[in-house]
Parts: structure tokens; sequence; C-alpha cells
């Protein structure tokens, strides 16, 4: 790649200078070093391919060391976890915990010797049809303050930001009259700050299943809003990872046969939710993330609390006021915090300048396995709603796609460059 000088600076303030300059980058510009990124990284390391990984954070995998509860642990067996190339270590356990995951990550990264470009966030990237290129802004932050503006031109340009790199935050009448602490659950950490407080945790997926499960761990006393239908499965039968169990129905029996056979293990393993206040969507659990990408909560110990009353379902919220909240059906609870397990979205609408290849809600338009290759050199890794093991996939696809484009326009360069040698030779 080519660094052009910088092209001026100027003061914004007494405190801050700024900068301008533009960067060729021979070869693609990857935005998020999360797993995707990484993983995209590696593949193009392997081909030999020369890339740039923006991060806006100051980390690699920022999600996870930074928005993450301390006990979170892999959902899945760490089999279907892993990145392309790089097994876990065998010490690890089978659902290795936040921290080990991270050090597998910057394990990773060491391994293909990739350094992304930190504290640096795109603030747009436009297709240049003029010239056939990608034009991505960005603003870099140094540690002294000092605030550079970067336009990178590359051929082509790899979303890897993911499908929850913005937190949703709901509107609720009278929140702002609540009084007590609120919080989204990506900046919960530990129930330990609430020791006998009354918390309101409002949703229901692994992230809302957890949180009340830790509180409870933390004798706190957490009410759950559970305001729609939900599937719940056990995490393991008989000793066996129910998502391994899942992949395996999938390749044998129909879809539906598949969601019948689970669901009638979840009721003999789990019983009958409903008359604790979790109803079961009328869409099976596979068909269900087929279709919307809703993932089934895979329980590890919440529903004991649930059966046991330690933590209560209540359904959803009508308004909040003073130290307290109202349901829908009428009914008050005196809480002390609320914890928002409201979920995620991406963020791609913020910056990406086209609207063809990905959705109104920065999503790739088409569905899994087709949703990885874009136009004009644009791709999409970690879009999937099939996890890390579909990032993967998506991932390897991205890299050997711009590998082999990458070497056949290099090859086409040299024997350009080569022709016009021999040229010059020739005048002499």
């Amino acid at each position: 790649m080519m660094f052009d000088s910088a092209c001026h600076s100027q003061s914004l303030d007494q405190n801050e200078l700024f900068s301008r300059r533009c960067v060729w980058v021979n070869g693609p510009v990857i935005v998020g070093a999360g797993p995707s990124g990484l993983a995209v990284g590696a593949g193009l390391k392997d081909q030999g391919v020369p890339f740039i990984i923006l991060e806006r954070a100051d980390c690699i995998a920022s999600l996870w060391q930074k928005r993450t509860y301390d006990r979170l642990k892999l959902h899945l067996p760490k089999q279907f976890c892993q990145l392309p190339n790089f097994p876990f270590p065998e010490d690890f356990p089978e659902y290795p915990s936040k921290n080990q995951f991270i050090k597998y990550l910057e394990s990773y990264a060491e391994h293909f010797d990739i350094n992304p470009n930190f504290n640096e966030t795109v603030q747009s990237a436009k297709y240049d049809e003029t010239f056939g290129l990608w034009r991505v802004k960005t603003i870099a932050q140094s540690g002294t303050g000092f605030a550079v503006e970067v336009e990178y031109i590359c051929r082509w340009l790899v979303v890897a930001t993911g499908e929850n790199s913005e937190k949703v935050v709901p509107e609720f009448e009278g929140l702002e009259n609540f009084g007590g602490h609120v919080m989204h659950a990506c900046d919960y950490r530990s129930g330990a700050a609430y020791l006998g407080k009354n918390v309101l945790v409002v949703g229901c997926g692994n992230s809302g299943m957890e949180v009340s499960l830790d509180l409870c761990n933390h004798d706190a006393s957490p009410s759950m809003v559970v305001r729609s239908s939900v599937h719940v499965l056990p995490r393991e039968i008989l000793g066996k990872s129910t998502f391994e169990l899942a992949v395996f129905l999938m390749k044998w029996v129909p879809l539906w046969l598949a969601d019948k056979i689970l669901l009638i293990l979840a009721w003999i393993f789990l019983g009958n939710l409903e008359k604790y206040g979790i109803k079961r969507p009328s869409t099976g659990p596979l068909q269900l993330k087929h279709n919307s990408g809703k993932t089934p909560v895979l329980d590890i110990g919440a529903l004991q609390k649930i059966r046991s009353g330690e933590i209560k379902v209540v359904p959803g919220i009508k308004r909040f006021s003073h130290g307290s909240v109202e349901l829908v059906n009428g009914q008050n609870l005196m809480i002390d915090s609320v914890i928002l397990a409201t979920g995620y979205r991406s963020n791609v609408p913020s910056w990406l300048r086209e609207n063809e290849f990905f959705s109104g809600d920065g999503i790739p338009r088409n569905p899994f396995p087709n949703g990885w290759k874009g136009k004009a050199g644009l791709y999409a890794v970690g879009f999937t709603r099939r996890g890390l093991s579909g990032a993967s996939l998506d991932a390897i696809g991205v890299s050997q796609d711009i590998s082999k484009s990458w070497k056949e326009e290099t090859k086409q360069k040299r024997k350009t460059v080569a022709a016009r040698h021999r040229r010059c030779i020739s005048h002499f």
C-alpha cells in the first residue's frame, strides 16, 4: 500500500489538532476486528493478499471484551465456534468461558499476524463508479488527542461489523420518571452490586435468562419480562449438545420432523413451561431460526429458578413511574433497577452508502448461504444469523473469492508493466 502525505492541518479547538490523508490499499479494507473480520484476515494472509482491518474500539472482539457479562460462556460446544484453521486448545472445556474465548481470539490474531488499525471509526463508505473503487472515510483518534481523517481507496470492501454492533433501547412510557438505575445488558457485568435489590429484566432471550440467573445467584430478586412467545430448549440432552443433535437431525430428516423431535424432547426434559408464563411459538425452533433468525434459548439453570419462584416471569410493560412499573395485566411492581436485555442490531446503514446488497436493517438481502457477496467488490461476513460457524463459512468464501480476483488483477498488472518495459527497451 502507498500513503499520501497529510493534506493539511488545522486547529479544531485549543487542545485538538486535525489532519487529513489519503491511503491506497492494494487489497481489501475490512471493517470490524471481531471474529468475522479476523477470520477473513487469516484467510487472506494464507493467500498472500494484503489488507487493512479498521476497528473503532481499542481491541479485537470488543463486543466480547467490553459488552458482555462476566459469567458468559459459549452457548455451543467449542467445535462449532472455532475459526478456520485454528482449533481451540485441547485443555479448554466444551463450553469455553468469555475470557477463554477472548484468549483464543488473541492467539488467533497473533498466529496469523493480524494487526488491525484500532481507534479508527468508519464515517462512510461509498463506491466510486467513475473509477471503480471504494472510498472509505474514517476518523482515527490518537492517544494524544490528535484526530486524523483518513480516506482509504480500495478495490474490495468487506463489511464484518456483524449483526450486534449497536444496542437496541426501546422507548417506554414514563421511564424518564422512574428514578432508579437503568442499563442495557451490554453494560451489565455481575449481579454483585444488586444484593437484595428488586430488578426488572426486560427480555427473555439468552441474555435475559442468564442475567436473571446471575442476579439470583447474587441474592437479588429479578422479575423477567416475557412479552412474546419463546422457545426454550435444554442445552444438553442426556449429556449431548442439543445443537449437535439438531445438526444431526437436519441432515437426515425434514425440518418439520426435526422440530417435532426437539419439542418432544424439550417437553420430556423441561416439562410444560406455559404454566410459568413462557409460551412456545407455533413455529418450531429450527423453522423459526431459519425464517427470522430468532435463536431458541438454551437453558443453563434459569428454568429451575423460575420453577422455584426465585425468578418471577411477568408480562409486558405498560408504563413506568417513580420506583415502580405497571404491567399490561394491571399489576404494579416496586423495583430498584431495570436491565434492558433487548438485543442488538447492525449499524451498517449509518455508514455504508449502499442500498442494494444490504437491507434497511443492515442485513444482507440474500439469505444464507448466498448473503456474503455483493456487486463491485462488496462483501459481508458475520450476518448469517448462524453464529460463529456461519461467520467462518462466509469468511472462507470471501477470502477465497477476493484472493482469486486479487491474483488475477496482480498478474495482469505485471503483464502490463512487462510489456511497457519491453517497449522501452526496444527504443534503445
